[in-house]
């Protein structure tokens, strides 16, 4: 079914009747009896939670009455009932603002996608053969609850392993507090593109293991490191309101943006100064700014809890002066002395560090280094500065094993995943499918079929957040604690249940029962916000959320750091592959449209131009200019990227703005099962990362591999890209259009 057939309203009347169609039986529908009662052709608002990113944006959807394909009791018909018909940003939600970013608008796909899953599923073949039956609600949770009985009565709980996402909500509070409870490890949290690296720095340097907010609006002068805020990174719907307040908001005022990368980013071509350094040298470039600043008396020198943390940091870090540090970099010696002026003088200022810096194997360095720079120049918990959202009491997980070491370690007897696709968004090289192959029993929640899913025993259709209770916990983008939640904005579509209850009611079930404190998930949340006051939870429904100053005794305590580290000191980040045979740092990054390609599926986000290429569709691989020349490469030529794990071959484009020892390819094309939009569409650069983690977190250093490029033939068409005047270009070489 397609989105057209759920939101037409058709000219069928009468409460309940078979009708045939053209005469034709195959073609009878079923007039089934209204579930609700709308006024036709009226809209009405409903709060609702964005459940795409971890930003928690708080959503106003348009609901309007229609007629809808429905199943009910396993026969096909139709219905009339009110349906989501269109997203915004909720107007006064904190972190949203009114505003809603391209994915939050495409969010809606999801609930009218025409390869969701409709019912629970059952494996009818082996392990890879992707063949499933229909079974019931009943048998599905009943073969979950005895396999989760056979692990307690034999004494074998640990042996139950949770696979989710990297979203922070109730739900991953809720997957936490059953495996605490039942026995088994704490679940295991992948994301590609993980911050945890920044929150490890974070919590080392100022106590607060979480992502800062960025007071932009206020900011006189911004020094980004890496991070795409108003593309891809953090809370960037947030951001971006504050960066047009510090743009535009003040009469007078217009704040600056220096952004250092080696590839420009949308942020990057929104600077003003934009700065190619080398990459994986991001920190020494923060330290040399630090080393002028201290130098010249710009700013009053307090060596706080920041600064203790680099090496030489008390006595004026005389290893990072603007020579050497133009030599490790390449950033010219004089124009590291200019922006050290800038930054102290220009004040308020902050800098913001994510993204490709930290996905080397020095990021941690990087990440302390940028925090000592906004410690010496006040502007952490100051206006115009970084603070950090409060955050609910919540007892925190026990140490969680890395994906990682899931894949080269003991196989569970049964494994969960939740919203995580990690054969797709894993390096191939880690073997997370083969460790799958291996598990005897896999249950799995989702709403399509994807590469992970596709290995499960059985797949539990989840409802859609518009068709269930939603939240978020934001832990960025508000200088305000906020909690985002919502009721249903519409009723079930097929026969589907929303994971958090489908938990609820496993834990209920076992021999020895588990009490979560709740029976249903809206329940499960409320309690979560008994502790913000009587009148939190009607509020939060009003207005997609609750937010405010956090009650005496409901703010989360400052973490401080487990032990006190070594001051760290610059070490040159490693790669997999010598530099004689594979020449060129890959640089995978996050697509605009897909982020990590969990939203390939998609198809308004696949026809989403990207911002920087204009390619839509398809794959490609960037190379500058003179990189190009020298390999006898032409814009569209088809090129192979190969690494010691392995190669993908894509069109190539051109991009002057990427720094010549680097290749770089976007992220979130190349699926092999992940619906009839995504699947054997372009490649996926995932593929022939290094499986490179980093020492203090397990999380993926995704910047550490490197590759070598050669041409393989002319362009093939394969390259699609928007032109200026609404066409489509196949082959750029000779201006082809559809």
């Amino acid at each position: 079914m397609d989105r057209r057939t759920f939101i037409k309203l058709t000219a069928i009347t009468g409460t309940s009747a078979t009708l045939a169609s053209c005469g034709v039986p195959e073609h009878q529908i079923i007039r089934f009896v209204p579930d609700e009662e709308l006024v036709p052709g009226v809209a009405e608002w409903k709060p609702s939670v964005c459940p795409l990113c971890s930003a928690g944006c708080g959503l106003n959807v348009r609901v309007m009455m229609a007629d809808v394909d429905v199943t009910k009791d396993g026969q096909s018909g139709v219905v009339r009932k009110g349906v989501a018909k269109k997203l915004e940003g909720f107007p006064t939600h904190p972190i949203s603002q009114g505003g809603l970013c391209a994915r939050g608008q495409a969010a809606i796909q999801i609930t009218y996608h025409p390869d969701r899953i409709v019912q629970p599923l059952k494996r009818t073949g082996g392990r890879t053969s992707g063949t499933f039956e229909p079974i019931t609600w009943d048998q599905a949770i009943g073969e979950v609850v005895g396999k989760l009985d056979a692990l307690a009565g034999a004494d074998n709980t640990k042996a139950l392993a949770i696979l989710t996402g990297g979203r922070r909500s109730h739900r991953r509070l809720l997957f936490d507090q059953f495996a605490a409870r039942f026995g088994a490890p704490a679940p295991i949290v992948y994301e590609l593109f993980s911050d945890d690296l920044l929150r490890r720095a974070n919590q080392l340097s100022f106590g607060a293991a979480q992502l800062p907010t960025f007071d932009l609006a206020n900011a006189n002068y911004v020094l980004a490191f890496g991070a795409d805020f108003l593309g891809t990174w953090n809370a960037p719907v947030a951001q971006a309101a504050a960066f047009g307040q510090m743009r535009r908001g003040r009469v007078g005022v217009r704040g600056a943006l220096v952004q250092v990368e080696a590839r420009m980013t949308p942020t990057g071509a929104t600077a003003d100064e934009w700065v190619a350094a080398k990459p994986g040298t991001e920190g020494v470039l923060a330290l040399g700014l630090a080393h002028v600043i201290m130098r010249d008396k710009l700013h009053p020198t307090d060596s706080g809890r920041a600064g203790a943390l680099i090496d030489g940091w008390s006595a004026g870090l005389p290893d990072y002066n603007p020579d050497r540090v133009a030599s490790i970099t390449g950033v010219a010696a004089r124009r590291v002395e200019r922006l050290a002026h800038d930054f102290a003088q220009r004040e308020p200022s902050v800098a913001i560090v994510g993204g490709v810096p930290l996905a080397h194997t020095n990021g941690l360095f990087t990440a302390l280094a940028v925090n000592a720079l906004n410690e010496l120049v006040g502007a952490v918990s100051r206006k115009g500065g970084l603070s950090f959202t409060p955050q609910l009491v919540h007892a925190p997980a026990a140490a969680r094993s890395s994906l990682a070491q899931f894949a080269a370690g003991v196989v569970p007897q049964v494994l969960v995943v939740d919203d995580v696709n990690p054969v797709f968004g894993a390096p191939r090289a880690m073997k997370v499918r083969e460790a799958l192959v291996k598990v005897p029993f896999i249950v799995a929640f989702g709403h399509v079929v994807d590469e992970t899913n596709v290995l499960a025993d059985l797949i539990l259709p989840d409802h859609t957040f518009l068709e269930s209770w939603v939240d978020a916990l934001p832990e960025s983008g508000s200088a305000q604690a906020v909690v985002s939640v919502a009721a249903p904005a519409m009723k079930p579509l097929f026969d589907t249940r929303a994971t958090g209850d489908v938990l609820l009611q496993v834990a209920s079930k076992l021999q020895k029962p588990i009490d979560l404190g709740a029976t249903t998930y809206d329940a499960y949340v409320k309690a979560a916000l008994a502790p913000l006051g009587d009148e939190a939870w009607s509020t939060a429904q009003k207005q997609a959320g609750w937010w405010g100053d956090l009650p005496k005794g409901a703010a989360a305590p400052s973490t401080g750091a487990d032990a006190k580290p070594s001051p760290v000191t610059f070490v040159d980040p490693s790669f997999n592959g010598e530099a004689g045979e594979y020449p060129l740092q890959f640089l995978p990054y996050p697509s605009a449209a897909f982020y990590d390609g969990s939203l390939a599926h998609l198809p308004w986000l696949q026809e989403l131009p990207d911002p920087m290429t204009s390619a839509m569709w398809s794959s490609w691989v960037e190379l500058n200019p003179k990189t190009a020349e020298r390999l006898g490469i032409g814009l569209g030529d088809v090129v192979e990227v190969t690494s010691m794990n392995g190669a993908v071959k894509a069109p190539a484009f051109l991009n002057p703005a990427l720094s010549p020892d680097i290749v770089a390819m976007p992220v979130g094309q190349g699926h092999t099962n992940f619906t009839r939009y995504a699947s054997g569409r372009g490649v996926n650069p995932i593929d022939i990362l290094a499986p490179v983690t980093h020492e203090d977190t397990g999380t993926l250093a995704w910047a550490a591999t490197r590759v070598k490029v050669a041409r393989v033939s002319e362009p093939d068409g394969r390259l699609i890209m928007f032109s200026a005047r609404g066409e489509l270009r196949e082959n750029p070489h000779e201006g082809e259009t559809r």
